[in-house]
Parts: structure tokens; C-alpha cells; sequence
């Protein structure tokens, strides 16, 4: 593997949700560790899973993993940073500052912005020289940062002297508060990222072409700002060997290798290992081990030739039955990324479509594609997408021409400087959220959302809204409708959590749950995408991973989801009206 030679001290995996990047880190981790490195693995996703690939709890603190040596690794907790970061910035005021400043400092410290700061301020430590890090060679990282993450490191901050003299009320004042005492640590820890001899940033990413275009993004988003020194990871790439006589393996060969001659010419340049589709799931440190011991030639015995039972399930037209009996509400598809969100959700609305049913289908996945998954137009159905860059630029203008009217030019400057923060991006396409889930009373709308993490983000966003409102019109009587208490109606919304039938994206679809329903919204149906089982393929090599399929999708129709669905794996890629009416099993399409 290129990306492991000679490795600098900071290796960081990133991608497009779903590729692998996890598996890929977890394992060179182990490989750095097994070569007698001390090694620490970090996790900086908000939905981290590493601890369940070692099958160890591990969370916010340095957890060695004890069955392998000079190997610890550590979870950075959003939610406890989150709680450090706010005892930071409002306890040297408390009693200094009048009680209703503090409060109001408290009150902007409560929403989604202040945990991804607080997150990022745990991160930048680790790039500079901390205790915590001082015993280790390498520190290995689970997604790296995004250019987005970036510009929130390299503002320049001085919203602490803003606040304190009350000069505005800007969106994100509370939460950037406490970012000017950690400007050194900051601009340190983006000159150790932008150092090849310090950094190298790994980009995964599988033989898709929406997946290839968003490395190619990544890539250009990090050059432009001086990370420009990237290798590139192709993983999950079905050997022509194993193809043999089964329509669906040479159509997923003949697919993948088409996407790899037409990849964009910003990846061709970069340096670039393959591994290949492996016949098991990558939980457990046996299967780590020999992911890149041998990346081209996974194992297939003669047992693998045996047809795995194909499980009975509904299909996703069926769910599609109950959800069109009510003639309008909010369809909601969740999960982390890379398990299909956008293709079931434009299916959903293709198939309401289809019934004569007014849809309109959203994202609010800034990586999503739903125009090329529609590819076309269907009676009906309205196509929109929640685009943070266009709503951001509206919600500026709006609050320069209100709130900055009555300002100084010194003080337009610093909410200029304010509005520039990636925390007003979250307000603003919360804001959109909100009007669009408006008129689910009317019609159905289907939305597509970005992964896990950044949903669970909107929807803090969406519960700090509504705790404000209820304590504002509560008092007062008043009767009033917040987005969350929408989100909460089964009558109003249908979440459906969308999973593959494998052990990690299970699990991380069973915590998805448990968040939600701590958020009092119970997901309505599970939904197991791109299933092999659901195939009978003649490939060995798909046979053995379809039969690796039926423990999980018997724990998702057992013990996890109150209703399912099981999708297949279709030979063409489901793009157009017709084959997404295919993929959700309409019953006119059927062979």
C-alpha cells in the first residue's frame, strides 16, 4: 500500500460516506501498530463506529485496544466537548456580567453550532504537540477535515469584544465566543495540516461515478487551501476472476471499470492503491488484518458455491401502500451516508407520482444528485433542493438589511465577519427546512438527508427552535405548531431509516433509532438497501457475502424495525423513472 510508506506522523482517511474510509483506517492502524509503532486512532465523526469494528467500547477518552499492542484510540464525544467548551466561555463571566447576559450567552451556547466547534477545538489539539498525543508516533484519523472544517479553523475571530460590548445580535456570537483564546492553537494546527512532511490525507472512494466526482471535489476543495498532497484509495473493486458466468457480478465488473476509465483527471494524478471487494464484513480485528495484507486476492473456498435462502420480504412499494393511504405528509429517509438515501428517496416519490399523488422531492444532502437519479420528469412530481450555499447568501442579506441597518460600519464589519461562520450555514438551511416541511399538510414531501451526523445536527437546531418557542408562547397561552412537534406526529411524519444488510451500517442504524427516539420521533420503517440476498447471485464471491446478508436482515425484521423493506441490487444503475419504479418493486415491473 503506497499510502503506508514512509507515513508521517498525521494520517487522515476521508470520503464520501459508505466508501470504507473506517475499515480502511481501523486496519492501517493495525498494521502501523503490528510493525511496532505506538499508534493512536482517532475518531472525529459524530457518528463514530470504530469502537463497534474492534467490538470495544471506546468514547471520549484513550482506550487501549487490548488485543493489539502500541495500539489506543479515542472517539472525540461532540456532546461532552460540547459541555466542556460551554463551562469555558461562560463560566469566567458568570457573576462579572449582569445574569441577563450570561443567560444570553448560555442560550447561543445551546444549539448545533456550539458542538461542532466544540468538537473541531478537540481536534486541532491533537495536531499540536498536546500531552495527550506526546507518547505516540502516528496519529491516524477517521475522516478527515472537509475545507468546510478548515475556514472554520482559519477565522480569524474577535466575536468575544463584540459580544461583551452589545454592539449586534448575530446568529453565531454565543458559540464563536471562545474562538479568539484559541487562535495560536488553531492557525498551529492548520500549518501541521498543510505540511506533507507532517500530514498526508488519504481520499477513499469506491468505482462510482457520484462517488469519484465527490473525491474530485474533496480534492480540489483541499488543494485550494495548501492540503494539495493527497493519495487516493480505491476500495470494494470486484475482481474480473470473480465474475465468471453471473450476469449481475459482469455487470457490476463492467460498471465499476467504466467509472475507473472515466474517473475525473484531478484523481488520475494522484498516487493510488486498489483493494478489492472482500468476502466478509470488515468487523473484528481477523478481518482487519488481512484487508491489506493481500488487497487484491480475497479468499474463496468451494463452499461459497452453494445459493444462500433468499429471505421473504416486503418490497418497498409495498411500504409505499401505507404511506399513500394518508394523501400527504412528510417522508423523512435517514442513515449514515453511502447506503442509498438518495436513490430510495427519488423511488419513494417516483412511485407516489406514479399513483397520481402530488409529491415534491427535496434533499438537504449538499452532496446529493437527485436531478441525475430522476434523470427527467414525471407528472406530478417537483423537484427542489436545499442548496446551504444559495439559502446561506439569502439569510446574509436578510440580516445585514435588518439586524446591520442599525449599526456602525465597525460593527456591520464584525457581522459581516460573524456571517462568514459555517454556524449561520446550519441556521439558514434549518430555515429552509422549515418552510418546506410546511407543506407537507397539503402534499407529500419526500426528503433525501444528508448522513447521520449532519441530520442529527439539523435536528439539534430543529429542538433548540422549539424549546425557545414553547418557553416564548407557552407563558403567553398561545397556541403554536414548532417543526419539531411536526417531526414528532406519526400522523405528519414517516421517518424511514435507510441501512445495508451489514454488520456496521446496522448498528450505526439501531443508534440512529435511539438518538431519535430520545428525540421523541419513532422511525416509521427500516429499509435494507442494494441486497445481494434479495439477488440469488451465481458469483461465489456474491454468494458468500448474499449469505453474510441473512443475520442481519433477520435482526432488522426481528429486533429492530416495526415494519421493513428489502430492496435488490439491480444490474443497471437505478437512474431514470423506470428503473427507480423497478427498485421499489412496483408491481407492474416485476419479471
Amino acid at each position: 500500500m503506497q499510502f503506508l510508506q514512509n507515513p508521517p506522523r498525521f494520517l487522515f482517511f476521508t470520503g464520501k460516506g459508505g466508501v470504507g474510509k473506517t475499515s480502511i483506517a481501523c486496519a492501517s492502524a493495525v498494521e502501523l501498530a503490528d510493525a511496532g509503532r505506538k499508534i493512536l486512532l482517532v475518531s472525529t465523526d459524530p457518528a463514530s463506529n470504530v469502537g463497534q469494528v474492534f467490538g470495544l467500547a471506546i468514547g471520549n477518552r484513550v482506550t487501549a485496544i487490548p488485543s493489539v499492542s502500541n495500539l489506543s484510540a479515542l472517539e472525540i464525544d461532540p456532546q461532552g466537548a460540547a459541555q466542556a467548551y460551554r463551562d469555558r466561555i461562560v463560566g469566567p463571566v458568570r457573576g462579572v456580567l449582569p445574569d441577563e447576559v450570561v443567560k444570553s450567552i448560555e442560550e447561543q451556547l445551546s444549539g448545533a453550532c456550539t458542538t461542532e466547534i466544540a468538537a473541531f477545538d478537540e481536534f486541532t489539539e491533537l495536531l499540536v504537540g498536546s500531552q495527550l498525543t506526546a507518547g505516540f508516533d502516528h496519529i491516524v484519523f477517521d475522516t478527515a477535515p472537509t475545507g468546510h472544517t478548515i475556514r472554520l479553523l482559519q477565522l480569524p475571530g474577535a466575536w468575544s469584544g463584540f459580544l461583551e460590548a452589545g454592539k449586534g445580535d448575530a446568529s453565531c456570537l454565543g458559540p464563536l465566543a471562545g474562538l479568539e483564546k484559541q487562535r495560536s492553537q488553531y492557525k498551529a494546527a492548520v500549518q501541521a495540516l498543510s505540511d506533507p512532511q507532517r500530514t498526508r490525507l488519504v481520499l477513499v472512494a469506491r468505482a462510482q461515478a457520484a462517488t469519484l466526482r465527490e473525491a474530485a471535489r474533496t480534492h480540489e476543495e483541499l488543494a485550494g487551501i495548501g492540503l494539495a498532497r493527497q493519495h487516493l484509495v480505491l476500495n470494494g473493486l470486484l475482481p474480473g476472476d470473480a465474475v465468471g458466468q453471473d450476469a449481475l457480478a459482469r455487470a457490476i465488473h463492467t460498471r465499476e471499470q467504466a467509472c475507473l476509465d472515466g474517473m475525473p483527471a484531478v484523481l488520475q494524478a494522484l498516487a493510488q492503491d486498489r483493494i478489492a471487494l472482500q468476502p466478509f464484513d470488515l468487523v473484528g480485528l481477523a478481518a482487519l488484518r488481512s484487508l491489506l495484507k493481500d488487497p487484491a486476492r480475497p479468499g474463496i473456498t468451494a463452499a461459497d458455491a452453494t445459493a444462500p435462502t433468499v429471505p421473504t420480504a416486503p418490497t418497498l412499494s409495498e411500504l409505499v401502500d401505507e404511506i399513500a393511504a394518508d394523501g400527504h405528509g412528510l417522508v423523512m429517509l435517514m442513515g449514515k451516508g453511502g447506503v442509498g438515501k438518495t436513490t430510495l428517496a427519488a423511488a419513494v416519490a417516483v412511485e407516489l407520482a406514479h399513483r397520481g399523488l402530488p409529491v415534491h422531492l427535496t434533499t438537504s444532502d449538499p452532496a446529493a444528485h437527485l436531478a441525475q437519479t430522476l434523470e427527467g420528469t414525471l407528472e406530478h412530481l417537483a423537484l427542489s433542493r436545499i442548496d446551504p450555499h444559495e439559502v446561506t447568501a439569502r439569510y446574509r442579506e436578510q440580516v445585514m438589511a435588518t439586524k446591520g441597518a442599525a449599526l456602525d460600519a465597525e460593527g456591520r464589519a464584525m457581522l459581516e465577519e460573524d456571517l462568514r461562520s459555517p454556524c449561520t450555514e446550519e441556521i439558514a438551511v434549518f430555515q429552509a427546512f422549515s418552510r418546506i416541511i410546511r407543506e407537507a399538510g397539503r402534499k407529500f414531501v419526500v426528503m433525501d438527508t444528508a448522513p447521520t451526523g449532519h441530520t442529527l445536527l439539523l435536528l439539534d437546531a430543529t429542538g433548540a427552535y422549539h424549546r425557545d418557542i414553547v418557553r416564548q408562547m407557552g407563558e403567553k397561552g398561545v397556541h403554536f405548531r414548532t417543526p419539531m412537534m411536526q417531526l414528532q406526529d406519526p400522523k405528519q411524519t414517516k421517518v424511514l431509516i435507510v441501512t445495508l444488510a451489514e454488520t456496521t451500517p446496522v448498528l450505526e442504524a439501531a443508534n440512529l433509532q435511539s438518538d431519535l427516539r430520545r428525540a421523541g420521533i419513532e422511525p416509521w420503517a427500516w429499509v435494507i438497501n442494494n441486497s445481494l440476498a434479495a439477488c440469488a447471485p451465481a458469483s461465489p464471491l456474491l454468494r458468500q457475502r448474499a449469505r453474510n446478508e441473512l443475520r442481519e436482515i433477520d435482526a432488522v425484521a426481528t429486533r429492530h424495525a416495526r415494519r421493513y423493506a428489502l430492496v435488490p441490487l439491480l444490474q443497471d444503475e437505478p437512474v431514470g423513472v423506470q428503473r427507480l419504479l423497478t427498485l421499489a418493486g412496483h408491481p407492474t415491473e416485476k419479471a
